[in-house]
């Protein structure tokens, strides 16, 4: 007796029409788990254990709320503004994106075709072979983790219902300029400025608007910025490997594609990140004399931000030198000029978001107007005939978008942080009460990370002994724990 295949698995059906390309659509949607995964659990982790015990829970949360905010906010207005029709030349029109048949059609970024300044056909549009629904969740995940890097500069001390409002609206006004700007067919896209992964969008944009709003959240209490340890270092590096091993997904899912531009650009995020590493450790060991194990973590996320513009348009060799920078450059920052300049030293940016994630992402970009090789460029730019400044030709003048692209992204955020925060004021305090920063997530929350002792009671020092953490312990020099 002849069986009937479901049409879901016939291999030519409504449900997999000529234009679908299972294997690019397999690799998208992985992608996208990959990158989901660096923000829940990898920041909700890691933001839960690098904290003071009396933030874990607090924090954590901060990260999981802004994931689920940004899902909802996404499909019902945000996609459309960064990657929908134009309405200004860096933002698109509004509109949801639920719909049964915009999200089952074939993907396209309508604002994405280039043309010759003689008006002629350079590039065409952007359009990948499978549904709009792996896209809009593909950058969803960009958007949403984008967010929860900016809150760790506001950890320990942001009233939590004034971050529920910060969420949708820094998404709407901040994140959606950037990602339509440079991706999504705005005007630095079809200029030629080279953002591959994020290293603007992303990051850039996450480390000037953290320490916008870090400034205008005002600082933590005094006892928590003199002592601020980790409460689980083993946890901090459970975070650390997730967000590491997700930006397989963070790079390699950006050309749309699983081609070779997405294997180099994975193997270029691995080589930078490890010399990142490396170098952070190694600095740490010689000015500090021991090597810091969050030190470490510092250095491999400067360099996965720093190769992240230019992952799949650089060579190895390049990786290397990016990587040895981004473990330099942002410890410097970090380590030396922080210590040496009082109004940075007055904003309280608790994790150091501006060092490794701003100053990473634009010595990112900048380098990628340096090394961006002209067969890789070919292969992903709309732009024909880009390179990078090493190459001659029109290099040098790629250079120069590069730092033009990354002062555009820097001032929309300054700005448009600094309205926002202005204007929440008026509605709710951006920092908690002076009780709750005393006492943290009990006062907050309710609920304490590690509350519980013995038979399910609860931790009670008449009882079970003194902790706390804010016990005295040797003082050791370590690297980046001196920041953060």
């Amino acid at each position: 007796m002849a069986t009937v295949v479901p049409i879901a698995y016939q291999n030519t059906s409504a449900s997999a029409p000529d234009w679908l390309n299972k294997g690019d659509n397999a690799w998208q949607m992985i992608s996208a788990t990959l990158v989901g995964l660096q923000s829940v659990p990898g920041l909700v982790i890691l933001y839960g254990s690098i904290v003071k015990k009396k933030w874990a829970v607090n924090s954590a949360f901060m990260a999981l709320y802004a994931f689920a905010a940004v899902v909802i906010c996404w499909v019902t207005w945000a996609y459309k503004m960064s990657f929908g029709h134009k309405l200004l030349p860096f933002w698109g029109k509004a509109g949801p994106a639920l719909g049964q048949k915009f999200l089952i059609a074939q993907a396209a970024l309508p604002a994405t075709t280039h043309y010759h300044h003689n008006g002629t056909l350079e590039t065409a549009m952007a359009t990948p072979y499978y549904p709009m629904a792996s896209m809009v969740w593909f950058q969803c995940v960009f958007a949403a983790i984008t967010v929860i890097l900016l809150g760790g500069s506001v950890l320990g001390r942001m009233n939590i219902k004034a971050w529920m409002m910060f969420v949708p609206l820094w998404l709407t006004f901040s994140y959606t300029v950037g990602a339509f700007s440079l991706w999504g067919g705005g005007f630095l896209f079809h200029w030629g400025v080279i953002d591959y992964s994020g290293g603007y969008v992303i990051h850039l944009s996450s480390g000037i608007a953290g320490l916008t709003a870090a400034y205008w959240v005002g600082p933590r209490s005094t006892d928590d910025r003199e002592r601020f340890p980790p409460n689980n270092v083993l946890l901090t590096l459970a975070g650390a490997g997730l967000l590491w091993m997700g930006w397989a997904g963070f790079n390699g899912g950006d050309p749309y594609s699983a081609n070779i531009d997405s294997s180099m650009a994975v193997l270029n995020t691995n080589i930078c990140a490890a010399t990142s590493l490396l170098v952070w450790t190694w600095l740490d060991v010689i000015f500090f004399e021991k090597p810091s194990v969050i030190g470490a973590v510092q250095g491999m996320i400067t360099g996965l931000v720093c190769i992240t513009p230019g992952a799949g348009l650089v060579q190895g060799w390049a990786a290397i030198i990016m990587g040895i920078l981004s473990g330099s450059v942002p410890w410097f920052t970090m380590m030396i000029v922080h210590k040496r300049l009082p109004w940075l030293q007055k904003i309280d940016d608790t994790l150091g978001v501006f060092h490794t994630h701003a100053v990473a992402g634009f010595l990112g970009g900048i380098l990628t107007g340096l090394f961006a090789e002209p067969e890789l460029c070919a292969l992903f730019l709309p732009v024909t005939r880009s390179r990078g400044g090493v190459y001659g030709g029109s290099g040098g003048i790629q250079f120069l978008k590069q730092i033009v692209g990354g002062g555009f992204v820097i001032g929309w955020n300054l700005v448009v942080t600094s309205v926002i925060c202005v204007l929440i004021q008026f509605v709710i305090p951006l920092r908690m009460s002076d009780e709750q920063l005393k006492i943290g997530d009990d006062a907050v929350h309710g609920e304490e990370a590690y509350a519980l002792w013995g038979d399910g009671e609860k931790y009670d020092s008449t009882k079970h002994g003194f902790y706390s953490d804010d016990t005295i312990h040797h003082k050791t020099s370590s690297g980046a724990t001196q920041v953060v």
